[in-house]
Parts: C-alpha cells; structure tokens; sequence
C-alpha cells in the first residue's frame, strides 16, 4: 500500500480531495491499527481525513477494520441485552451522569459495559466518578466478563478491548485534535452486534453520518445529542432519542423545545467526589430524577430487550422511577 499515493488523494482539502473506496478505507485502517503505518505518514493522513471528513463509505471501511480487532466479550447470563456507553469525553461545566443512567439500568437487571479513557485531559472523566462508586476499571476480557456476569456492570478501558484504537486516540495530544477514532470508539461492540449501543455525537453533521451507518449496517442502536459528548440525555433539555434495529429507524422521543419551565436537581458542582453523591443520593431517592434521564433509560429497556414494547417500558419506567423518588 501506497500511502503517499493516498494523502495525494485525500489531502488536497475539502472540495479537491477523492474519497477512498470502502476497500481501500478499510486496508488503510486496518494497517493504521496493526501500527503498519509509518509515524510521519499516519500524523499526515489523520490530519488529511479530519480536513476533509470521512465519507460514509470511509466510515463503513474503518469500522470494519476495527470490528476485526476488538477483544470480543461474552454475553452476560440473563437473556437482557448488554448495553453498551461509551466514554470518551468526560464532563467541562455540567455535571457527568454517565454513571447514572448505568446504575439504573443495572438496578434493572440490565448488563452494563462502559468503554472509554482513564484520564479526563482537564475534564471530569468517568472513569473518576465510577472510581468514587467503587467501580474500578477491568485489565482485561477476563475481568470484564467475570464482572459483566456478578456485578452486571463493567468499565473497560480502550486499550483492553483495542490496543490499536487506544493507541490512534492518544495521538490526540501530539496532533492536538481528534481523529477518526475518536468517532468509531462510539460505534464498537465486543458482543458481536447482540447488545444495544448508545451513541452520542457532538456535531450534527455526525448525526446524519451515524444515521446512514446504522441504517447501512442493520445495527441496533440509540442515537442522540450527548451532553458535552457524552452518552446520556441532556437533563436540562431532552434532545432527539433515535432507535435503530433490522435497518429501520424509529424516533422514540422528540427533542424538547422551547423554554424551559423548570431546572431540574443536579449537583453543585462537577468534580468526581461531589457527582458521585449526588448520584447516590439520587438512586436513593433523595433527589427526583431529570425527566430525560428517564425517558432515555425507557429506551434503553426496550432496545435491551428487557420488554418489547416502548410503551410498557416508559410505563415500567415511570413506575419504577417514582418509587426511586418516594424511597
């Protein structure tokens, strides 16, 4: 593989660069993973692809590259659906509640793995606040699926379910932006596709790319807005909550608009110790849950498979949730 020949293809900025085909995207991704790619021409193409953004069919091809080098997982007992949160951004001014919506859908029964980085890069990672809940990372498959089985509940680090990718995102702090890897961290399954993702995106262009994938792939997944990039509804405003199974797309919420009329209960401030209580006390029914929340983790239930109907899951939930408030 040539890869001078493919930055004078995909370097020459937004309007004059080619787009690689999807076999093409995914040997190139594939070698970038395996660390074929020498340094000068990775830094190169990386900064190539995110000037002119990656195409679908690019996308598609990455995607395929890394669903080959990922450490697959088992499937936890129980028949429910693992769902999947990825987290890769952490918290800048509005508190984290990744972990949240994690222990409600475990006190469900719900299999949990959450994916991401250990260090917030002057955010407030997740990975700070399970370690303030006693939920400590997995060094490897094995603890990952000894945990997912006992605990229902799972945070694997990047680099223990991809070296490579782990590898592509810390080029971050030499490049000083993101890359495509950033964005197909996201989109990884280590349960061969019998699980259920939650995906966030920051940007709306993003949006639509995850649509087409999704819809290209068949994949089952819930799509939205993430709050500061991460995977959970906004608590102040409920963005768009997407379902997507058997290549079909079915809006499940409607983003709120308007003004708002109340502000809901969150912590005083965003640091790991304080959020960290605060989600306690909120699972034990000291503070009402933020509606969207609730209304995110009655999607998770039914793309779980934790019931097949939408409408018994928002009346499960609604249910469940008002005894967490009344505890």
């Amino acid at each position: 593989m040539s890869y001078s020949a493919i930055l004078r293809e995909i370097a020459r900025g937004v309007h004059g660069a080619r787009d690689l085909t999807l076999d093409e995207a995914e040997k190139l991704y594939g070698a970038m993973l395996d660390g074929g790619v020498p340094e000068l021409e990775l830094g190169a193409i990386l900064i190539a692809l995110r000037m002119k953004s990656e195409s679908d069919d690019e996308l598609l091809g990455f995607y395929q590259a890394l669903a080959q080098r990922i450490y697959p997982l088992d499937i936890p007992p129980g028949g429910i659906r693992p769902v999947i949160l990825p987290s890769y951004n952490g918290a800048r001014h509005q508190a984290n509640l990744l972990p949240l919506l994690a222990l409600l859908l475990v006190k469900f029964g719900v299999p949990v793995l959450i994916h991401g980085t250990l260090e917030g890069h002057g955010r407030v990672a997740t990975a700070y606040i399970l370690r303030e809940l006693g939920i400590l990372p997995c060094v490897n498959v094995r603890q990952a699926n000894e945990a997912l089985a006992s605990e229902r509940i799972a945070f694997v680090p990047t680099a223990a379910l991809s070296p490579g990718l782990a590898n592509l995102l810390a080029l971050r702090n030499r490049l000083g932006v993101r890359n495509s890897g950033h964005s197909l961290a996201k989109m990884i399954d280590p349960f061969g596709g019998d699980s259920l993702r939650v995906v966030s995106v920051s940007h709306p262009d993003y949006l639509e790319k995850m649509r087409v994938f999704f819809q290209t792939t068949c994949a089952r997944a819930l799509l939205l807005r993430g709050t500061e990039g991460e995977a959970f509804a906004n608590p102040k405003r409920r963005p768009d909550l997407t379902y997507f199974e058997d290549c079909k797309e079915q809006l499940l919420f409607e983003a709120e608009v308007g003004p708002l009329k109340s502000l809901p209960s969150l912590p005083d401030t965003i640091d790991a110790p304080a959020t960290a209580q605060w989600i306690r006390a909120t699972i034990a029914g000291h503070h009402p849950l933020p509606l969207p929340l609730i209304n995110q983790l009655a999607c998770c239930l039914y793309g779980s498979g934790y019931t097949s109907d939408m409408n018994q899951a928002k009346a499960i939930v609604a249910m469940e949730t008002a005894n967490i408030s009344t505890a």
